[in-house]
This record gives C-alpha cells, structure tokens and sequence, in this order.
C-alpha cells in the first residue's frame, strides 16, 4: 500500500517527508513528482512505510494536519488507471471516418 499526501508545500522535500512519517514506523520510499516543464515539485506526494498498520496510523494522525503552513490531504493511494491514452479522450475526435 502507498499513502498519498496532497497539499505538500512547494518548500517540501524527500527528507521533510520521510522525517514526519517515520514518527509512524519505518518509511520505505518517498516520491515528490515534479512538472516536467519547471522541474518544481507539483504539491502531492507518496509515502510507502514498511507495514500496512504503520500507513493506516499515519493517514489517522496525518490527514488534515497542518504542515509548513498547508493542510495536508493523506489517504491510501489510488492505482493508477491503465490502457488508457494520456490526456484522456478520443485520438480521432474531428477526423473524418474512411
């Protein structure tokens, strides 16, 4: 299971992160996606810890706490849809059928 965590301060870092998780067990891996243009982080995060009793005690104390001065938004991890296009949609949309 990977924890999501919304509402990240652009300030924040992988080291920011793993600190304040580790007060709820042992932190596995920490992602801070960035925007491919800018290369700035993007304002979310993910957090694996090392059992699934230690993500759901951090998601319990977490969610909705204030954090660099943001509240943060912390839930399970949602799987990321597959098959599909990016951006979503219809390829053809305005191209004439043959």
């Amino acid at each position: 299971m990977t924890i999501f965590v919304g509402g990240l301060s652009f300030d924040a870092t992988q080291a920011d992160l793993t600190d304040v998780f580790a007060e709820y067990g042992t932190v596995r891996s920490v992602k801070i996606p960035t925007d491919r243009e800018t290369g700035k982080p993007r304002g979310f995060g993910f957090v694996e810890l090392s059992s699934e009793a230690e993500e759901a005690a951090a998601i319990e104390a977490l969610d909705g706490a204030e954090w660099m001065g943001r509240d943060l938004r912390v839930s399970k991890a949602q799987p990321r849809e597959s098959g599909r296009p990016p951006g979503g949609g219809n390829q053809d949309r305005g191209r004439p059928r043959s």
